[in-house]
């Protein structure tokens, strides 16, 4: 467990601050480990690295191991908290997508050339993940049919979590938003839909795609990820391994949250995915989800098989003050329909408050 290694590959895309003369110790995580364990599949991504040069000399191995884990920024064998250094992943064949972004077809302000111009220059995928519409991931797959770029959407459920749905094919995508989703929009349109979690999951069911609870633990007061609605109980625990992933690091959340994620993930043995939830240009591609994978199936089947390393830095408090800002000037048009949708949404969670705090009193 503390073997020394001479050379790792990947080592300046999971630890770019290390240099070749820093001692490094080799940890691996034994739990969960079968014959498609993604560890032996893809040792690259995870044989971790980790300095230690103030304990590299004496001691136990279980204790330098203690000490590197509460200063490492892992907590899964698939989970690397910190800037990718996209350059390397490329060099080592492995592909980067950041899986969950919006464009101007919602609510943020990036054109989709843009987005694809930012993905080529940065040598990734993407996933144009819009809030209850498909025309800016049709247009980014029409416009780039050498690239990967993996059909998808957002979808916000009318009992408040967010889901991410990701398709095998562009017609599936949008046969299943002008069958499913179309007509349940509301008058503010990123906003909930008429279907709730388990309807959505229900309809998407009957197609070749990737369900993943976005965010779980988001967004600050609103019940916007399904880890927070089953802790609160306003949905059943039963609604988590339904999903096919969780979206492990969202570049929108805090730290806190995304590491709950992860373990959410892993309680309920479900894929992972991690993507920046990028409204603004300038975030693109600070979180990705990494595997070898030349094509879309590809991608996702790995997704499904637990062959996929998330790495990624969530944004600094300046940069969600900015998508922040951003985000309140697309909702400005439906101000009254938007206060309407969450006077609804969290009437019924209001009324069971009061019953309940009315009970103990008496």
């Amino acid at each position: 467990m503390g073997d020394h290694i001479s050379q790792v590959p990947l080592l300046r895309a999971l630890v770019p601050e290390m240099t070749p003369e820093d001692e490094v110790f080799l940890i691996r995580f034994p739990h969960g480990l079968d014959s498609n364990d993604p560890v032996s599949t893809y040792p690259m991504l995870y044989d971790l690295p980790f300095t230690n040069k103030k304990q590299s000399r004496g001691g136990s191995a279980r204790a330098r191991v203690r000490s590197m884990l509460k200063r490492e920024r892992v907590v899964s064998e698939r989970i690397r908290f910190g800037r990718p250094v996209l350059e390397e992943l490329a060099r080592e064949g492995i592909c980067a997508v950041d899986m969950h972004c919006h464009t101007n077809h919602s609510d943020a302000p990036v054109r989709v050339r843009d987005a694809l111009s930012r993905a080529s220059s940065l040598g990734i995928g993407l996933s144009i993940t819009d809030h209850n519409v498909v025309s800016g991931s049709r247009d980014a797959v029409e416009s780039s049919p050498g690239s990967l770029i993996i059909p998808g959407i957002e979808i916000s459920a009318l009992d408040g979590p967010h889901i991410l749905v990701y398709f095998y094919a562009l017609p599936d995508l949008i046969d299943f938003y002008r069958n499913h989703i179309e007509e349940k929009k509301q008058q503010s349109p990123f906003l909930a839909i008429r279907l709730t979690t388990s309807e959505i999951l229900d309809r998407a069911s009957g197609y070749s795609c990737l369900s993943a609870a976005a965010h779980p633990f988001g967004y600050l007061i609103f019940n916007k990820g399904v880890g927070r609605c089953v802790e609160r109980e306003w949905l059943p625990p039963e609604i988590i391994p339904r999903f096919d992933a969780i979206e492990a690091i969202c570049g929108g959340m805090p730290r806190s949250g995304n590491i709950r994620a992860v373990h959410l993930a892993e309680r309920n043995r479900l894929g992972i995915v991690g993507g920046t939830d990028a409204h603004l240009l300038r975030d693109y591609g600070t979180v990705v989800t990494c595997s070898r994978a030349d094509t879309v199936d590809e991608f996702l089947d790995n997704i499904r098989k637990h062959q996929t390393t998330i790495i990624g830095k969530e944004k600094t408090l300046l940069g969600k003050g900015l998508t922040g800002t951003v985000m309140i000037t697309r909702y400005l048009p439906y101000t009254l329909p938007s206060l309407s949708i969450h006077y609804e949404q969290n009437l019924p969670r209001l009324q069971r408050f009061f019953r309940r705090t009315g009970g103990h009193r008496r």
